[in-house]
This record gives C-alpha cells, sequence and structure tokens, in this order.
C-alpha cells in the first residue's frame, strides 16, 4: 500500500521554513539562546555551529570564551575537592579536550574546492564521541529501537531543540547538529514518540521527498540526506540531515554520468526524478541487506549503495564515509592533511567504497 504525502503549499509551512532569511535567524537566535544557558552539552553545540560558520563565530566568540572559562573553572574545582561532574560523559570527555587544546588556539572549520571534490578541516567534529558509525556492520538492517540506548527523546537532549511542530502533516522535531559538518545543519526527526529505528519505509521516504521540494521553494540550496544502518548512521532513531548550501554537492555536478555527462562516478550513483521509482531502488536495498547513503534536493534524488561501515579499506585521515562524503565531500581533522591531499587521494578513498 502506497502512504500518501503530499507536499503543502509554502503558506502552510511553518514559519522558521518560510524563507532562508527565516531559518537563518531562527538558527542564530536558538544559538545565543543555547550560549546562554547552564551545561557543558549546550556550550559544546554553540562552539561547534559558531567554529563553522564565520557569521555566527566573530559575533559568538566573546560570549563563548567568557563562558568557556566559567566551566573550565567549575571542573578543575570540581575535580581538586573530589566532587562529581554531573555531566553525561561524552561531554565532559569533549570538553576535557577542549581545556587541553586552550580557548585562544582553537581553530574553526576551513573548506576547499580539490578538483571536482570539498574538503574541509573541521577539528571540532574531530572531537565527536563515537558512537554507532564507527562500529563494524554487516548490513542495513538496525536492530529494534532502545529505549535505553542512545536515541532524539533522551530528556538532555532537549535543550539542543530548535524547533518541533507539524510539517507535511507529521509531528517532527528538528535539533542542532552538535558536530555541524554543513551549513545550517540540523537533525530532522519525525514522529519521535514512536520510537522508529533506522530504517526506511516508503512514507518516510516520501515524507522526506515532498518535504525536500516544500521547503525548497522558498530555500534555495535545501536538502536532505539520509545514512542507512551500517552506512555511518550514529544514531538508531529514524532521523534525517538538513542542510542549506550556497553551492552544489560535488555529486550535483552536470559532469558526472548519473547527471548525464560523460564522466564516471567512482561510485554506483543512482539519480531519480520520481519519488516512486527512487523507493523501488531503495526497497530493493534493504530487503538485500544493503546499506546506503540518500541525498534528497529539490527535483533530484540521489542513491548510493556501498559497502557496511568498517568493511573496507579506510585511509588515516579519513573519519569514515557518511552521505556527505559519498556525495563528493570530503573531512579531515588535520590541518596537514587538509592541505597535502589531492583529487586523486578524495577519488580513491571514494572508490574503496564501491
Amino acid at each position: 500500500m502506497i502512504h500518501g504525502v503530499h507536499p503543502a503549499p509554502t503558506a502552510d509551512l511553518p514559519h522558521l521554513f518560510s524563507s532562508r532569511e527565516a531559518l537563518t535567524l531562527s538558527f542564530e537566535e536558538g544559538l545565543r539562546r543555547q550560549a546562554a544557558l547552564p551545561g557543558i552539552g549546550t556550550f559544546i553545540l554553540t562552539l561547534a555551529n559558531a567554529s563553522a560558520d564565520p557569521l555566527l563565530w566573530d559575533p559568538l566568540r566573546p560570549q563563548l570564551a567568557d563562558r568557556f572559562a566559567t566551566l573550565a573553572d567549575q571542573c578543575r574545582q570540581s575535580l581538586r575537592t573530589g566532587q562529581p561532574l554531573s555531566m553525561p560523559e561524552d561531554d565532559l570527555i569533549v570538553f576535557l579536550k577542549l581545556t587541553l587544546i586552550g580557548f585562544n588556539d582553537l581553530e574553526t572549520t576551513q573548506i576547499r574546492q580539490e578538483g571536482p571534490w570539498e574538503i574541509q578541516y573541521n577539528p571540532l567534529r574531530a572531537l565527536r564521541p563515537a558512537r554507532a558509525s564507527t562500529q563494524k556492520q554487516i548490513d542495513a538492517l538496525p536492530p529494534p529501537f532502545s529505549e535505553a540506548g542512545f536515541h532524539f527523546n533522551k530528556p538532555f537532549l532537549r535543550p539542543e531543540i530548535l524547533w518541533e511542530g507539524m510539517l507535511l502533516r507529521h509531528p517532527v522535531r528538528l535539533l542542532y547538529n552538535k558536530f555541524p559538518f554543513a551549513p545550517l545543519h540540523g537533525l530532522l526527526v519525525p514522529v519521535p514518540e514512536r520510537g522508529l529505528p533506522q530504517q526506511l519505509q516508503q512514507e518516510w521516504h516520501l515524507f522526506a521527498w515532498h518535504a525536500c521540494q516544500s521547503l525548497g521553494q522558498d530555500i534555495a540550496g535545501f536538502k536532505i540526506a539520509y545514512n542507512s544502518f551500517g552506512a555511518q548512521a550514529s544514531v538508531n532513531h529514524l532521523h534525517f540531515q538538513t542542510c542549506v548550501r550556497d553551492t552544489p554537492l560535488p555529486i550535483e555536478s552536470a559532469h558526472w554520468q548519473h547527471n548525464g555527462g560523460a564522466v564516471p562516478y567512482p561510485i554506483a550513483c543512482h539519480c531519480f526524478t520520481d519519488p516512486l521509482d527512487a523507493w523501488f531502488c531503495i526497497d530493493h536495498l534493504q530487503r538485500s541487506h544493503q546499506p546506503f547513503n540518500l541525498i534528497y534536493a529539490p527535483g533530484q534524488f540521489y542513491c548510493l549503495p556501498r559497502k557496511p561501515q568498517g568493511n573496507h579499506p579506510k585511509p588515516d585521515w579519513s573519519p569514515g564515509h557518511a552521505w556527505y562524503e559519498m556525495a563528493g565531500g570530503m573531512t579531515t581533522f588535520n590541518r596537514i592533511d587538509f592541505d597535502r591531499l589531492r583529487a586523486t587521494d578524495l577519488r580513491d578513498a571514494l572508490a574503496q567504497v564501491a
């Protein structure tokens, strides 16, 4: 049975999705609120998002520097006196690494083009705690949703919610990506309270397709992406990733064969303009236990089947291949690698996932 999900008229969209300006303003106002909240988790989120966006870094930097000094002093005093540090272990480890680096020595995200590819230096994302995305997987079928595991309904994540409400007649939650690698990078969780595992049903594929079409009418460069289980999905709770880009992803270049050009992409890439055709491909991959990454763009859809994470050679400089890397944007955590890597290195690393 086909579950009908139809694009809503622009006038019916929530205000923050009414334009890029509205989304940017909501994003920035939310970060300013985050920066004023107590707790290390909200500080890390604000710092990582600000350091990824030059327009946010300069105005937020003084506030973040003061907050960093206060939090570091609190941790120092607690450790000296043997008092417990009441915060999630993941956040504490990241913050202790930040104190070793020193606030004034933190570097912001930098991006450059290398041939047909994009490469970014993202030192804050290098501190991201390892979750399921680093574990070796053999297929794309997730285990059942676990209330005890990490998921987006955890009470300590409430401050990280940018917005929640109805989108295309579905309740959704939009959280900040705590360690972003794309502009206006969010985590879109449909019907979060249902506790769905990270596996697509036709209904949610069509939801993502039509959401991208509707929101992309007024937000130029809007995209939705999806990592299947076994394809660098870090949380087994159904979610998509959203971002807004000023430039197309490398995979969208007209010179690739999947877009009608002459140059073959290093890995298999299925390109669709019809959502049901795209679903037949997704359904086949899931039934075959084949991991994949998806990129939704207005009028265009890319499906990239690949080897399961941890089952292919990976260069030392690469954190692994999620949707951004599969779309031709490589992430590095080391400035030396950022400066030295060439187009052939990036192409060969992507080809290993085929």
